[in-house]
This record gives structure tokens, C-alpha cells and sequence, in this order.
């Protein structure tokens, strides 16, 4: 890395003083292509401001003491920048500036903040935050980790290193190197910044990195069961009993949308009855804050009604026998190859079957949907919404025949044949 000190004069015209016409001198400190900025405590008229030079125009004595004065500062600046080389940090514009300044340089570390970030989160697990949530920022640190030994060969870095060139070879890094997908590579990036609000909030760090950063996510095709496949797996015949049990807990998730993490947690007691008198589930999605009131629709009903009495399930005191995520997705994908099913079957295709299969293709309202699904927002519940083909050539039908039956849509159409 290159240690080379630039140090450049200059006028902050945007503050100029709209009376006398002065504006303020500052110092642009740049080291390794990172740039700090601190005022020089002086004011000069603009016209009298050489901008290429970064000084005073003239010789007369005002001008002198002046020029005078900069260079002063100019040296002062390189005692600092020469003892900060000799130490076995590397050497940063903002470290330069604090040195100066006569500040404390900053204490905190990349990682030291995202352990702290981590730390909160593990203690509000349960509450605030899903364990889900938990892993995937512990393994955000992994891949920030990763990164800062692949680029640099450290284990760690100070937080002010945490700037624009790091966020953008971080993003290349995850792409690149990791073959991590965009959305994926987001999410990290996305954790990074929460951590970088988090330091800024306490005043660990100075200027937020992520000013100007746009990311955002790519809108992905949702894998969804058809009617079809749904019944070929319901009417599968399965001799081995896990095989069995994973299709009726993913079926079951078909019928009332929940996730792995959501059914695992079920128990009698999430089961009520409604107002009409029939079943319901009623949870509170930890991710969202929100509660999730889902009527248990028939095959749902069977299925729970089949496990009643299961061993495993009164033991726990569960509804349904639920293995590990892992271990259930790794028996679908036994199902749908049993099942002639060539979409990459996953427990999560159960939660869009049921948004787009089960109900929003059946005509049920996207808000009562969202509902079930225990979102916080509406825009949330339309990615799920898909319009099968068959399904816009009835609409279509139908259409043609309501214009066909109306008086004046007859007449427009013989006047256009006229």
C-alpha cells in the first residue's frame, strides 16, 4: 500500500460569507487514495484566492502572512504523517487528521463492532430476532472475515478502513471469489451497513461509508407447486415411514403456508376456534412482529388429525413430527424424484404454493392472504402473486362473452365491421 501524503489548500466556496464575500480555507489531507478534511481557520476573499496553487494571489504582506501561515500548517501536518509511518499500523487520512488534531485515533475494530452488533442480537433471540436471523449475521462475520484475508492477509481492521473502496471490493469479493449470488451478496452487504449504523450511532465512526451506495435486490421467479403436482404428491403411496412424514408435514405447509421454522414451533395450544365456529392458527412471527391467523383447511385437518396421537409428537408436544431443515429438504428432494417433480422441491416452495396455488389463484383477496401469511407489508405478499396461463385464457373468455352478451358492445363491433 502507498504511503504518499498529498496535502491541498482550498476554498469551501458552498460556505462563503454572503457579506463580506469571504469563504473559509480548508486542508484535504489524501493518503492511499482516502481523503480527511479539517478547516485551516482562516477566510479569504474569492478573488483573491489562487485555486491552483491553493494560496493567496499577491505580495503584499496580508497575502504573505497569510501563504505564511498554510505552509506552517503544511508542516505541521508532515511531523504526525512521519511518525505514523514508523508505527506498525497502516497508515489512513483519517488516523492523519486525529494525529493532528491531537485526537484519540479510533479504538474500534471491523470486527470488534460486528461481534458487538452479533452480541445484542444473540440476547434478544426469542424476542426481537429469530435464531435464523442469529446465523445468518454470524456467518456475515465469516464472509467479512474472509474478505479482509483474502485482500489485505489480516485478521482485522480498523473501523475508519471501513470506507466506499472497502464496501465495493467486498460486493466483488462475495461475487467473485465466494460465487455468491447478487440477492445473497445484498443480504451481506446489507448487514454490513447495519453495523456501519450502529458504530455511527455510538460516534465510532466519523462519516458514513454507504453515502451515495445504491444496492438492491433482483426481483427472482418464486417456485411454486401447480394443482397437479400438489395431488401427485398427496397421492403418492410412500413404504418408508420418514418419507411419509416429510410429505405430510410439507403438504400440510401447502394448506396453511408456514415455513420449516413456523410448523417446527406448532403446538395444540396455537389452535383455536374461530368466530364460525372452525379451526384456526393463530401465531406471532418474530421476524415481522406481526400475527398470523390461518384457518385450517381440510387437508390440513387430516393431516393434523393423523399425528394426533403420534409418540414423537406428544412427547414434545408438537403437532407435527418436524425434523431439522436440513435433513427434511434432503428427503423432498427423495419425493419429488418418487414424484416425477423436476422443480428443485425445498420446504419453502410449501409457502409459496399456498400464496399462489392454494389461495391467490383460487380468488382470495392478496390482503386476507398477507394476513395468512403473517406480513407486515402488502408488497411482501405481491411477490407471490402469479397468474397461471390457463387461468388468463379463461379470464379472457369470459370477457369475450360479457362483451358478446352487451347491447352496446354489440353495436360498437358492427360498427367497426360496417
Amino acid at each position: 500500500m502507498s504511503h504518499s501524503l498529498t496535502i491541498l489548500f482550498f476554498l469551501r466556496t458552498s460556505r462563503t460569507h454572503p457579506t463580506t464575500g469571504e469563504a473559509p480555507v480548508y486542508i484535504r489531507m489524501t493518503v492511499a487514495n482516502q481523503r480527511a478534511e479539517i478547516s485551516a481557520k482562516r477566510s479569504v476573499l474569492l478573488s483573491k484566492w489562487e485555486g491552483g496553487v491553493g494560496k493567496v494571489k499577491g505580495t503584499k504582506e496580508d497575502a504573505r502572512t497569510l501563504n505564511t501561515y498554510l505552509e506552517t500548517l503544511r508542516a505541521k501536518i508532515n511531523t504526525p504523517f512521519n511518525q505514523l509511518l514508523s508505527g506498525d499500523e497502516p497508515v489512513t487520512a483519517e488516523l492523519l487528521k486525529n494525529a493532528f488534531l491531537n485526537k484519540v485515533a479510533p479504538s474500534k475494530s471491523i470486527v470488534e463492532v460486528l461481534d458487538y452488533h452479533n452480541a445484542q442480537v444473540a440476547a434478544r433471540v426469542g424476542t426481537d430476532y429469530a435464531p435464523a436471523t442469529l446465523r445468518r449475521y454470524r456467518v456475515g462475520l465469516k464472509k467479512v472475515k474472509m474478505f479482509m484475508k483474502h485482500q489485505s492477509q489480516r485478521a482485522d481492521m480498523p473501523l475508519d478502513q471501513l470506507n466506499r473502496r472497502f464496501i465495493t471490493e467486498f460486493e466483488h469479493f462475495l461475487k467473485t471469489v465466494e460465487g455468491i449470488q447478487h440477492n445473497t451478496s445484498m443480504n451481506y452487504i446489507k448487514y454490513l451497513k447495519k453495523t456501519v449504523l450502529l458504530a455511527l450511532s455510538y460516534e465510532w465512526l466519523d462519516k458514513n461509508p454507504f453515502v451515495g451506495i445504491k444496492h438492491s435486490i433482483r426481483e427472482v421467479t418464486r417456485e411454486f407447486l401447480s394443482t397437479e403436482e400438489l395431488a401427485r404428491i398427496v397421492k403418492k403411496p410412500f413404504s418408508v415411514r420418514r418419507l411419509n412424514e416429510v410429505r405430510d408435514i410439507f403438504v400440510f405447509s401447502c394448506y396453511t403456508g408456514y415455513a420449516h421454522a413456523g410448523v417446527l414451533k406448532l403446538t395444540p395450544d396455537h389452535i383455536l376456534t374461530g368466530i364460525n365456529g372452525k379451526k384456526r392458527i393463530m401465531t406471532q412471527r418474530i421476524k415481522t412482529e406481526t400475527r398470523s391467523n390461518v384457518p385450517l383447511l381440510p387437508p390440513a385437518l387430516a393431516i393434523l388429525a393423523k399425528y394426533a396421537k403420534d409418540p414423537e409428537c406428544l412427547a414434545n408436544s408438537r403437532l407435527l413430527p418436524v425434523k431439522g431443515n436440513q435433513k427434511m429438504n434432503a428427503y423432498l428432494k427423495e419425493v419429488a424424484d418418487m414424484c416425477g417433480i423436476t422443480k428443485p422441491l425445498t420446504f419453502h416452495i410449501a409457502r409459496h404454493t399456498f400464496a399462489t396455488t392454494v389461495t391467490l389463484t383460487n380468488g382470495v383477496p392478496i390482503e386476507t392472504v398477507s394476513s395468512m401469511l403473517g406480513h407486515k407489508n402488502l408488497r411482501t405478499t405481491q411477490i407471490y402473486t402469479k397468474v397461471l396461463e390457463h387461468e388468463v385464457g379463461e379470464d379472457v373468455d369470459r370477457l369475450e362473452e360479457c362483451l358478446a352478451n352487451n347491447q352496446q358492445s354489440a353495436e360498437i363491433l358492427r360498427k367497426l365491421e360496417a
